[in-house]
């Protein structure tokens, strides 16, 4: 595999749209270096330790929460791009940014809120939220609201999962609809699918739900390199060998991302970065091994693990949470903090950003106080 094979479609530095508010260049920080030491820094990206990524806190002080995710994700692209010869700060701004919006409780708070927000004909979203808490809600600047994150940096948010086309999303229109983001954020979203699923992989082996047997079976290519891992290390632990096994699986998936994402890029003919944002297709993606894995690991932690029956209820019992909280400061909205009564915006609104803002444990603190009502295990 050649190095810095993509180089000529690296998002050029030099071409960035820029900041909403123009600002005097740094004596030895380029524009993304400086937008992803101002995520770092950012309240709402440490608040990402408190906020769950799939096991809750309880049963054991190991599982990812969601900075420990975000970490595994930069590392990943990081890797990736380093490889194909792209730019690295883009793209580690871009995976530390990714989750800076999600709420509490992972996906059961995402769907909750959302299911919430329907009812007065909006939506929530986390990227939209992640958007909303760059541009506005972080305030640690005197020249400027929010971040004033590059474009580059605020399209990749923006498209981290999805294009959309002109008019699609009207909040969006400035993130130019109808084209594709720059290679660097197309990589985000296969760097974080390799990071839950393998995450979720080991978290779910520590906490017993499965076998290496199990995975074996129902995971292609999975088999291969548990036999490995016996026969290599054959007086090991069945812990540490599955952790060699993970290590190979890893490998053959970010591997994967490289030679795929090389190969479409090969394929399309494009020559520059301007050319990737005028495809009609994203260029990044995984090589055929790695696609069938991923597709085996989805389907094998859907049942053992996402829709087991410990974690159903959990994720019944947060949203029903959610679901209390969101209506109790509905008919009580001199309850919110001052920062956050309602004013130019609506009270969904603004108690759905309150919401969406808190860790796992400050929701706990704050439900209780509320509601009057202790929440064991959740």
């Amino acid at each position: 595999m050649p190095e810095a094979a993509l180089r000529r479609l690296r998002f050029p530095v030099a071409q960035s749209l820029g900041r909403r508010y123009p600002e005097v260049p740094h004596s030895y920080r380029n524009d993304f270096q400086r937008d992803r030491d101002r995520i770092v820094h950012a309240r709402a990206f440490r608040r990402l330790e408190d906020k769950t990524q799939v096991f809750t806190p309880g049963l054991s002080d190991h599982f990812r929460n969601r900075l420990t995710h975000t970490i595994e994700v930069s590392q990943i692209a990081r890797t990736a791009a380093a490889v194909l010869g792209l730019d690295e700060d883009l793209t580690e701004a871009l995976a530390l940014g990714h989750d800076i919006g999600h709420p509490p409780f992972a996906h059961s708070g995402e769907e909750e809120l959302d299911r919430q927000m329907r009812r007065f004909g909006e939506r929530f979203d986390h990227n939209l939220h992640s958007l909303r808490i760059v541009d506005s809600f972080e305030q640690p600047y005197a020249r400027f609201p929010g971040l004033n994150l590059t474009f580059e940096v605020r399209e990749g948010i923006a498209k981290h999962s999805r294009d959309f086309e002109p008019g699609e999303f009207p909040e969006l229109e400035e993130y130019l609809p109808g084209q594709r983001p720059t290679l660097e954020a197309q990589l985000i979203d296969l760097a974080d699918e390799i990071a839950y699923n393998t995450a979720d992989l080991d978290d779910g082996y520590s906490a017993g739900m499965f076998a290496i047997a199990d995975i074996a079976r129902e995971v292609p290519h999975y088999g291969g390199l548990a036999v490995a891992a016996e026969m290599q290390f054959a007086g090991a632990s069945e812990r540490v060998r599955f952790l060699e096994s993970l290590r190979g699986l890893i490998d053959l998936l970010v591997t994967g991302l490289i030679e795929g994402t090389q190969a479409a890029a090969g394929d399309s003919r494009v020559s520059n970065a301007a050319d990737v944002r005028r495809h009609p297709e994203r260029l990044a993606r995984l090589a055929p091994a790695a696609r069938e894995a991923t597709a085996g690991l989805k389907t094998f932690l859907r049942g053992r693990v996402y829709f087991s029956d410990p974690l159903v209820e959990e994720r019944r019992r947060s949203a029903e949470m959610v679901a209390e909280l969101f209506q109790h400061f509905l008919g009580h909205a001199e309850r919110l903090p001052e920062s956050h009564q309602p004013g130019p915006e609506p009270p969904h609104r603004v108690i759905c950003d309150y919401i969406a803002g808190m860790t796992d444990g400050y929701f706990r603190r704050v439900y209780q106080q509320e509601l009057g009502r202790i929440t064991p295990g959740v």
